[in-house]
C-alpha cells in the first residue's frame, strides 16, 4: 500500500475552508495519514505555497508549517494540531513567519496552490526549530515513501 495523505475538509485540488487560513480561525486543518511503510522510524510534514507571492510572478515558496518526528504509528494529526498538541515526541519546525507553529494560507493576491507533504523516514530527526531546508537537508537519503495534498486559496473564499 502507498503512502497517502488526506484531509476531510478538502480533497486533493480543492478550496481550502477559510477556517485553515487567516481570514478564519487560521488552525491547521484535519489530516490522515494511510501505508507508513514497515521500517519508518518516524513521520515529518511540510505545508508550503510556492506561488508567493503572486502565482503570476512567484518569487519564492513560503513555508507555514514543519514537523518532524510523528511516530511512524501516527494515523494523522488532528484539526488545530499546533495548539491541540502534537503526538509525543513530534517537534514543530520554524516556519517562514518565524514561528514554531502553523501558519496557514493568507496569499496577498490570486489563488495560491499549497502542498502538504507528508515524508516516512527511516530515522528520528535530532535537534529541535528545524526550518524546511535543515529538514530537507535532514532527510535526504533517508525517505522511505512520500505523499502530498495540495490544496488552493483566495482571500474571500469562503
Amino acid at each position: 500500500m502507498a503512502l497517502t495523505l488526506s484531509s476531510s475538509a478538502f480533497g486533493p485540488g480543492g478550496k481550502i475552508p477559510s477556517k485553515y487560513t487567516c481570514e478564519g480561525d487560521d488552525v491547521s486543518p484535519p489530516l490522515s495519514f494511510n501505508g507508513v511503510p514497515e521500517g519508518a522510524k518516524s513521520l515529518a510534514l511540510v505545508l508550503d505555497d510556492p506561488d508567493a507571492p503572486d502565482p503570476k510572478a512567484p518569487k519564492r515558496v513560503w513555508v507555514h508549517w514543519v514537523v518532524y518526528n510523528l511516530p511512524p504509528d501516527a494515523k494523522g494529526l488532528p484539526e488545530n494540531a499546533s495548539r491541540a498538541g502534537l503526538p509525543e515526541g513530534a517537534a514543530s519546525g520554524v516556519n517562514d513567519s518565524k514561528q514554531a507553529a502553523y501558519n496557514g494560507p493568507c496569499p496577498p493576491i490570486g489563488r495560491h496552490r499549497y502542498f502538504h507533504k507528508l515524508y516516512a523516514l527511516d530515522i528520528a530527526l535530532p535537534g529541535k526549530g528545524l526550518t524546511k531546508a535543515g529538514l530537507e537537508a535532514a532527510i535526504k537519503g533517508h525517505v522511505l515513501a512520500q505523499a502530498e495534498l495540495m490544496g488552493t486559496y483566495q482571500k474571500g473564499d469562503p
